[in-house]
């Protein structure tokens, strides 16, 4: 689990095929690597790796197709700057939100403009993840954990603040860039559990007939 407070901005430094699927060489910057065990999640631009090989300065993770196709890993290179978080300790402090590391979609950045020091960006979400967001909300993106302004069908709005503009990959985001998302982990499971002990034969979403027979509407 994690917070969605990045610590550090790496780079992908290595990628390379491995017996079907990818293994990642990524480079952690100023993320203090001290104390970081074979086998240790880290989050990549909001990707929960698994580190295989770690040195000083860089680590390893083996990466599926699973993981490779739904999030923006597929689109990186080498250089490809990504943000970085170890994961949570019992001691760390909760900044941001609850964060799996598990992507739910890609999304697109459709709009970026300045609010005073700040900047505003518009996100266009997959439209199965639209139900998920709600205003004043949580919201990861590439891993930050962000609190949503507005929502207006699939897309919604942010505030960066400078801090974080300087701390993360969000600095270079540009109309039309591609972001991993994920969705709060309470609306997911607020979604299963309103079908109640018919969720082991419902295959579908939230539905109006869903919302009625809940008490929603």
């Amino acid at each position: 689990m994690f917070t969605g407070i990045i610590q550090s901005i790496g780079k992908i430094s290595a990628i390379e095929r491995k017996s079907g699927d990818f293994r990642l060489k990524i480079d952690t910057g100023k993320l203090p690597l001290t104390g970081t065990q074979l086998g240790d999640s880290i989050a990549v631009n909001g990707v929960c790796l698994t580190a295989i090989e770690l040195g000083a300065r860089h680590f390893c993770a083996d990466v599926s197709n699973e993981t490779w196709e739904r999030t923006t890993l597929s689109r990186a290179t080498v250089g490809t700057p990504v943000n970085l978080e170890l994961a949570l300790t019992p001691s760390t402090r909760m900044g941001g939100h609850i964060v799996s590391g598990h992507v739910d979609g890609i999304g697109k950045i459709i709009g970026r403009k300045p609010d005073a020091r700040s900047v505003r960006f518009t996100v266009q979400v997959p439209v199965e993840l639209a139900k998920y967001i709600a205003e004043k909300g949580s919201i990861c993106i590439n891993g930050i954990s962000l609190t949503v302004n507005e929502v207006d069908g699939a897309t919604f709005g942010v505030n960066i603040v400078p801090h974080t503009l300087q701390e993360t990959t969000l600095d270079d985001a540009v109309v039309g860039s591609l972001v991993n998302l994920e969705v709060d982990i309470l609306a997911r499971y607020m979604e299963r559990l309103m079908h109640g002990e018919a969720a082991a034969q419902v295959h579908g979403g939230v539905t109006e007939a869903l919302l009625r027979n809940s008490g929603f509407i």
